[in-house]
């Protein structure tokens, strides 16, 4: 028989070998319930324990737990995967219960919990419960608190979830290696009060970073700056879903960082305030309103905002070359190059050749290029209006008037009504209104001339 003690023998998280596993039985631990699909998961609403307002993952999913004995218990499998980061391009990554990132877990204030962590990958690994109050043997740093967890081997995390709030999880074994393969989670703490600020959609995801070279499929780890590819949840857009709401809502958005780079998270459309940190929430008095939030390495900022405009909102790292995809930084600026001799030279030779970038970078994003197997195009995605020319850390916030409570599927493109949608003019250039111009002088006077400015003394007002 394996006691509490023969489990959490050693350095607070002990290992359970395939002996002791088939001492006591398959139903000892959890089920590793594993995904496949990319897509946006529905929320997972509590079957036991209690109740919480449920997360909704972008392109993920929650991890189902197990109670035994009034503890939650789950079972994470740190593995190969291959993740789809867009239509059209798959990676060789390393991840939990087949995906990258790992599920989210979700539990709430004061649960206590139980996470077995398998390991499937050819090298140790660990867990550390990034910005949790727990133990000291439980924080997961490989020869500090505890030993690796040697391939084929189980280990037991146990602690109380001592504060609400969104949290991650990651390795501290190799992980310059292991977390630029993918390895990452996201684990959110819900309050004892479900009431304690409700909103009516709550969002989460993690912002992270691979470079992979177009033609292959798995990332080059010693990387440190020059990323190709910038993903939420491991999606580069046009394979990142949208987040739907519905009119009037109160919004939360969890964005954690776990690339080697700040992002400054941008809004369009509607201002939102910065309500939670990885540190806990912030207090009302010191929130502060932004369409614009940086984020830096290791850090979770929470946003809040009620939903009261209409239409398909962006929602993207403001660093361009961030929402962009693989091939994009090598490319050379040919903008004002003329190319026309040589490209007569190379049709020749090569007859569908095409002179792009002479005039801007647009052209690769109306106009489909040949590319690698199995990479994505540099800026790409469709809209009702044409090319978006966007990839990486974009997605789109769709705000639609009557959705029901829990309706996350796709409404579509946004029908503008009548009047509220940019348009070509089509008079006479001649009409169009035109500052006045500085006597004498050919340039345009910004503001009228004004009369010198008279101070009376002992008085309140100017002239």
């Amino acid at each position: 028989m394996v006691t509490r003690r023969d489990f959490f023998r050693g350095a607070g998280a002990a290992a359970v070998s395939t002996a002791m596993v088939s001492r006591v039985g398959a139903a000892a631990l959890p089920e590793a319930a594993s995904m496949d699909s990319a897509a946006t998961q529905a929320p997972l609403a509590p079957p036991n324990g209690r109740p919480y307002n449920p997360v909704v993952t972008l392109n993920g999913w929650t991890l189902p737990w197990r109670m035994k004995a009034g503890v939650k218990e789950f079972h994470l499998v740190a593995e190969p995967v291959v993740r789809e980061i867009a239509p059209g391009m798959k990676a060789r990554l390393w991840g939990y219960n087949g995906q990258s990132p790992g599920p989210t877990i979700e539990v709430v204030e004061g649960d206590r919990v139980r996470i077995f962590v398998t390991n499937k990958l050819p090298e140790h690994t660990s867990m550390h419960w990034h910005g949790q109050r727990l133990p000291n043997g439980m924080d997961g740093v490989t020869g500090l608190t505890q030993p690796g967890i040697p391939p084929g081997k189980t280990y037991v995390y146990e602690f109380v979830a001592r504060r609400a709030g969104t949290f991650m999880y990651h390795p501290h074994a190799d992980e310059m290696m292991q977390m630029a393969m993918g390895m990452m989670g996201l684990w959110i703490t819900h309050p004892k009060d479900p009431r304690f600020m409700a909103v009516e959609r709550d969002f989460c995801m993690l912002l992270n970073a691979y470079d992979i070279e177009p033609g292959s499929a798995t990332p080059k780890v010693n990387t440190m700056l020059d990323f190709n590819l910038w993903t939420v949840n491991s999606r580069a857009f046009p394979g990142v879903d949208p987040m739907v709401v519905a009119q009037g809502d109160r919004v939360r958005i969890r964005v954690g960082n776990l690339t080697m780079t700040n992002h400054p998270i941008h809004m369009h459309g509607h201002e939102f305030t910065v309500t939670g940190t990885d540190g806990g929430w912030v207090p009302p008095t010191a929130r502060w309103p932004e369409v614009t939030t940086d984020i830096a390495v290791g850090q979770m900022r929470a946003i809040e905002f009620d939903a009261t405009d209409p239409g398909d909102w962006a929602f993207h790292c403001h660093k361009s070359h961030h929402t962009m995809n693989a091939m994009g930084h090598d490319v050379p600026t040919m903008t004002g190059v003329d190319q026309g001799e040589v490209l007569a030279k190379i049709n020749r030779l090569v007859p569908d050749y095409m002179a792009m970038g002479d005039k801007g970078m647009a052209d690769m994003a109306a106009m489909p290029m040949p590319l690698p197997e199995n990479t994505l195009p540099m800026m790409t995605g469709d809209g009702p209006f044409g090319a978006i020319g966007m990839g990486g850390m974009f997605t789109t916030v769709k705000v639609r008037k009557g959705l029901a409570r829990h309706d996350y599927r796709d409404p579509g493109w946004y029908r503008h009504p009548a009047g509220t949608l940019a348009y070509e003019y089509q008079g006479d250039a001649g009409t169009l209104p035109t500052a006045p111009q500085a006597p004498g002088t050919g340039h345009m006077a910004t503001t009228p001339e004004t009369p010198p400015l008279e101070v009376k003394k002992g008085g309140h007002h100017q002239h």
